[in-house]
């Protein structure tokens, strides 16, 4: 079964970007049928996400969410725009995530914000950071303003990123289930 995880970074409820999020999630699901979803609602792991960049490890919610997005086949990511770029709380979630979590993940990314003028933080903040987390974002980025949202285009958009995101779950191979226990040297054969 396919393991579709979409983080949302919405603040309010609410919120434009929860919104965008559901359009991308329905649209994906009707090209991978049958798809387990997890919701990971960033606005309620905010503290959460403070404390693990404090202490160096998730808790709780945050340990599921974080679980979710490691075990996942793929990711739908939406972030409002702030100051030209993703959100503090965006960007934190993917920082507590250890290297090499979303390593050939794909992901369909996208963004909300008041005016067209942000658009370009698709290319230039977002699709940089998952780069860089060695993930592999779709071609087509869905991005909406708050006049967006009753236009066809976006429609449009929504559509092709949740078919290109559809057919790099199909074509990725799956990774083989590691065991990071399985092969552990006995605490008595280190002291020796």
């Amino acid at each position: 079964m396919t393991r579709l995880v979409v983080v949302s970074a919405g603040l309010s409820n609410p919120s434009s970007t929860r919104l965008l999020a559901d359009r991308l999630t329905t649209a994906a699901l009707d090209r991978l049928p049958g798809a387990e979803v997890t919701h990971v609602e960033l606005r309620d792991l905010a503290h959460a996400i403070a404390d693990n960049l404090l202490t160096g490890f998730p808790s709780g919610e945050l340990a599921e969410a974080v679980a979710a997005v490691a075990q996942a086949d793929a990711l739908v990511v939406v972030t409002p725009v702030f100051s030209a770029s993703y959100s503090g709380l965006f960007k934190s979630f993917f920082d507590v995530l250890d290297p090499g979590t979303l390593e050939g993940t794909p992901v369909l990314l996208a963004a909300t914000a008041g005016t067209p003028r942000h658009s370009l933080v698709l290319d230039h903040a977002l699709r940089p950071l998952f780069s860089y987390l060695r993930a592999v974002p779709v071609p087509t980025g869905v991005f909406a303003a708050a006049e967006d949202f009753a236009s066809p285009e976006l429609a449009a958009r929504v559509e092709r990123a949740a078919g290109e995101l559809a057919d790099a779950v199909t074509r990725r191979p799956r990774p083989h289930a590691v065991d990071p226990f399985a092969d552990v040297t006995p605490f008595a054969e280190l002291l020796g």
